[in-house]
């Protein structure tokens, strides 16, 4: 049994974002939340070389280049976000986990949407990461 090709990738975001709470307060405890998403997007600059598709950008649909572009600036304005209630002395401890809690709105959507079916195990879990939200929260 080989484990799925997607799994690497999985392992790739739970390491970069595993650590990546730490250097985004260490950055916003000392310059501003729309600096530190200025340095996001030049280290996503220097990432390029590495995952620029070899076929180019621009020989997609101009649908998925769309779907593309508002993703990318969801994204970012989401990034700011996060920089902001760091800036403004949101511990990393309690920002970075509640602000990912993001896949909650795609679960809750993804029925109608995507027309993707959430089974009831995965509706329990929803329930038990808004709760999360509230246990976080409370001082």
């Amino acid at each position: 049994m080989h484990p799925a090709p997607w799994l690497i990738y999985v392992a790739v975001v739970l390491l970069a974002w595993g650590v990546i709470g730490i250097f985004q307060k260490l950055a916003t405890n000392r310059i501003s939340a729309e600096s530190t998403l200025v340095w996001l997007i030049v280290g996503f600059i220097l990432l390029l070389p590495w995952l620029y598709p070899s076929g180019g950008l621009f020989q997609y649909s101009k649908r998925a280049l769309v779907w593309g572009l508002l993703s990318g600036f969801l994204s970012n304005l989401g990034a700011w976000g996060l920089f902001a209630a760091m800036r403004s002395g949101g511990k990393a401890a309690i920002v970075v986990p509640m602000t990912a809690l993001y896949p909650v709105v795609v679960v809750i959507l993804a029925p109608f949407l995507l027309h993707e079916t959430v089974t009831p195990l995965q509706g329990v879990g929803v329930l038990s990461a808004l709760i999360s939200v509230v246990l976080l929260s409370s001082q």
